[in-house]
């Protein structure tokens, strides 16, 4: 089995050669059809997270990710076999050969919040594949349980794949203001995820987004996506270009990119009572001036990628409203590197994929 791992923050990955795995008790082995290169690969890749206002940098380390780690959490594979103890009931009706989406997000599989269907926010023992556990930087991979593999029945793999993280990631973002759709909302950030947002919020019956980017590139790809506007995140008068062209309160905005400087305009450019839904993991620290929290009534609100049933909803509705998929560009496995050098610069429209 062929992978390429993260031996050291900051460094180059690793091309490791070993065995390829059999499954134990109720793993699945799956051939890695496609594995996108998400931006949370690069905070892995770079060891932390920036907490701003001088704090220590939030170490990955410290939280229990290990190296050497194969990244890689958004994948799709082929059923290759199933471990000894697998039952039948435990397949959801897959078998040998199917095509399928792996969900990532894991916990320790016993607590309450994961019992309750909500492993991604499990806080005892996070297991997620390709940050705590080995993931799709490879040519096979094992997934715990067939549960966590939902059968692609006929999607593309390869524009699949990032339903895993971004699609799942905004699907959850944009439940989270749905009561707000008949109005546009705001979103920060035109990459994967951006463009992923549009295409869901069409398909959830929202009346449109304005998309707000500092790329002229991705702000052109965000219109070719259905936004109604753009605005250049850096313009002196952005506040003022949001609120003239949404031609109503704000009433929602969704930050992609997390970052100091949007999280500001996405607090600034709501109405009373509206909500601001953080994503983005770019780092720094927050900058609202306290008063104006209660004094406007607004929620701030994290929202952390999505569960496994969410992702099912996900997958339903693509198939149903024949969402139209984001721009990807492939590439070889042994480009994995090259691909997260690329994310890094911001040369990327979309979503580079993996296919070993």
């Amino acid at each position: 089995m062929k992978s390429f791992q993260v031996v050291d923050f900051h460094a180059p990955l690793q091309e490791v050669d070993r065995p390829t795995p059999q499954p134990e008790g109720t793993q699945v082995l799956i051939k890695v059809k496609a594995a996108g290169v998400c931006h949370s690969d690069l905070h892995i890749w770079e060891g932390g997270y920036d907490l701003g206002h001088g704090r220590k940098p939030l170490s990955l380390k410290d939280r229990g990710v290990s190296l050497p780690r194969t990244m890689g959490h958004e994948t799709v594979g082929e059923i290759v076999a199933f471990g000894p103890d697998v039952k039948d009931a435990d397949k959801g009706g897959l078998k040998i050969g199917d095509v399928a989406l792996a969900y990532p997000w894991l916990g320790c599989g016993k607590c309450p919040t994961c019992l309750g269907g909500d492993e991604n926010m499990c806080a005892i023992k996070p297991n997620a594949l390709g940050v705590y556990c080995d993931g799709g930087y490879a040519d096979h991979m094992t997934v715990p349980h067939p549960k966590y593999l939902l059968n692609l029945k006929g999607l593309d793999p390869v524009t699949a794949a990032p339903y895993a993280c971004s699609g799942v990631t905004t699907y959850s973002a944009l439940k989270k203001v749905e009561k707000d759709f008949d109005t546009p909302i705001v979103i920060f950030g035109a990459g994967g995820l951006g463009l992923m947002a549009l295409s869901l919020l069409k398909a959830m019956g929202g009346k449109g987004a304005i998309v707000v980017d500092i790329d002229a590139r991705k702000r052109e790809a965000a219109e070719a996506a259905g936004a109604l506007a753009t605005v250049d995140g850096k313009a002196p008068d952005a506040l003022e270009q949001l609120m003239k062209k949404a031609g109503q309160p704000i009433r929602a905005a969704i930050d992609l990119v997390g970052n100091a400087q949007t999280t500001q305009l996405g607090f600034d450019c709501l109405t009373k009572g509206g909500k601001l839904v953080i994503v983005g993991l770019f780092g720094g620290g927050a900058t609202w001036a306290l008063p104006l929290i209660p004094i406007k009534a607004v929620t701030i609100q994290g929202s952390y990628v999505g569960n496994l049933r969410e992702t099912q909803e996900l997958l339903d509705l693509v198939r149903a409203k024949k969402i139209p998929a984001i721009p990807v560009t492939p590439m070889p496995l042994a480009k994995a590197n090259d691909a997260l050098v690329n994310l890094q610069k911001g040369q990327l429209v979309g979503r580079a994929v993996l296919t070993p």
